[in-house]
């Protein structure tokens, strides 16, 4: 009889790839989780319970057949498991490293729900792309026919770039323009090394080169290039500019030197890590060496920040969040990861204005938690004569994004927008209300995740190919 390749959770513990010291990892900004062997891989995807209803599959964005590829990667058919995981996803080895697995599909995990730890998807996911890599069993991208028609995505993120692979993939011309000089938008420029070093991004961008899709960057639309042109160069437009512009903070000494927005910092350090020069590190004003850092938010973008910070050498760093650990709503793993390398977090607290110009300390109002507000989750309340004054000779605003104003900017009346600023498209296909013209991932979702993104991508895609498709039927009948 043959042995039971799964089911092993009862008697195999679970398990992650060796995590360097925090006292070596904070001196660099390589990946800190080594890579699974294949036998802890094989042993790891084996505690999986196959269930009749994998909930870990329901709750991935993407759908991923997790349960499929688990039961591949347990019994060596990792060709196979690359496969599966492919099929759903176009970056299963990003998603691997920086998808919040612990409140998606681990966190669902049904043997993680009975008393046993969650299996280790995401590990083993990045396993799987990093050895079809490395093997070559990555294909390139070769349609079997070439289309016609071409596809114009504003947007060189990780939404865009799911639609460029799956339309080229099809046969499609596809022309990506971006603002900044390398594709990738926040998986080149706004996640640190640490979480995705910079090569699996650059690798993905190559391949996606190879395969034909055009890249024009250092294109901003609405100064390099019109809107109104792309429509009429294309036969189909994808917005998929994502949210960019910072959520501001109010009170005295808001304006002081020394406070910066996230995404500058993070963008300037990720700069750093591919040997370009920039002046706002250079000269300091970007660079926390030597200083004492206060982030001030709670997502996963304060993590980046506060763990970038220490590897940048500041004196401390400390993070500020008007909530409790209990109710933040970046990874708990990567507030843990933090912890690890020295920072501190300084729960119910909330800025209420800056010290000194340039910036000596942040005036801090002590929380509680309330009563719950609309969505469930406590409200927090000023605490009356508890302030205090944080001192800090950098402070990191990380409060979130929002859209610009694409109306506006791109002179673009018709394109309705919601009365969050994000514009107003079909969340099944993309689709908006001006013709040919789509919107995918955070531009129409708000600041999301970029599984979603991709999820967007592709489906926006499967819409496009669609109507191509109907449009053809027609001409031909």
């Amino acid at each position: 009889m043959a042995k039971q390749p799964m089911l092993k959770f009862i008697s195999v513990e679970r398990d992650m790839p060796k995590k360097r010291d925090a006292t070596t990892r904070n001196q660099d900004f390589g990946e800190i989780y080594a890579e699974f062997a294949t036998v802890s891989a094989k042993e790891q995807a084996s505690r999986c319970s196959q269930c009749g209803v994998p909930y870990c599959q329901s709750h991935c964005p993407l759908h991923n057949n997790i349960p499929d590829w688990l039961h591949l990667t347990a019994t060596g058919r990792l060709e196979e498991a690359y496969g599966i995981s492919q099929a759903t996803n176009t970056f299963p080895e990003i998603c691997g490293r920086i998808c919040p697995q612990d409140r998606l599909c681990e966190g669902n995990c049904v043997i993680e729900q009975s008393g046993h730890e969650t299996v280790t998807i995401g590990a083993v996911e990045k396993f799987i792309t990093d050895t079809a890599w490395e093997k070559g069993w990555v294909k390139p991208i070769s349609p079997q026919q070439e289309r016609p028609e071409s596809v114009g995505i504003i947007g060189a993120g990780p939404g865009g770039l799911a639609a460029a692979d799956h339309l080229r993939r099809a046969g499609v011309q596809v022309t990506v323009y971006d603002s900044h000089d390398r594709a990738g938008g926040l998986l080149t420029y706004g996640i640190p090394g640490f979480k995705l070093e910079k090569n699996i991004v650059v690798r993905r961008n190559d391949q996606l080169v190879q395969g034909g899709v055009s890249f024009r960057l250092n294109c901003t639309v609405g100064k390099d290039i019109n809107f109104s042109d792309i429509r009429q160069a294309h036969d189909a437009v994808i917005i998929a500019t994502g949210v960019y512009k910072s959520r501001d903070l109010h009170g005295p000494g808001v304006k002081s030197e020394g406070i910066v927005e996230a995404i500058d910092f993070l963008t300037c350090s990720n700069r750093k890590s591919f040997g370009d020069e920039v002046p706002e590190f250079e000269s300091g004003e970007l660079n926390a060496e030597g200083k004492k850092v206060v982030v001030i938010g709670g997502g996963d973008t304060a993590m980046d920040c506060v763990r970038t910070a220490v590897r940048q050498g500041a004196k401390s760093v400390k993070c500020l969040y008007r909530r409790d650990r209990a109710n933040m709503p970046g990874s708990q793993r990567e507030t843990m990861n933090a912890e690890e390398e020295g920072v501190e977090f300084v729960w119910l607290t909330a800025p209420k204005g800056f010290a000194g110009n340039p910036v000596t300390g942040v005036m801090v109002q002590k929380m509680r938690l309330g009563q719950p507000d609309a969505s469930g989750r406590q409200t927090p309340e000023v605490i009356e004569g508890a302030d205090y004054v944080e001192e800090a000779s950098l402070v990191i605003k990380a409060l979130g994004f929002e859209p610009e104003n694409l109306p506006v900017l791109w002179d673009q009346p018709e394109l309705e927008v919601t009365r969050w600023g994000t514009i107003k498209a079909e969340f099944t296909t993309g689709a908006t209300e001006m013709e040919g013209v789509y919107a995918i991932g955070d531009i129409v979702r708000g600041a999301s995740l970029v599984v979603w993104a991709i999820r967007d991508g592709r489906d926006c895609a499967d819409a496009i190919l669609e109507k191509f498709q109907n449009i053809a039927t027609i001409a031909a009948e």
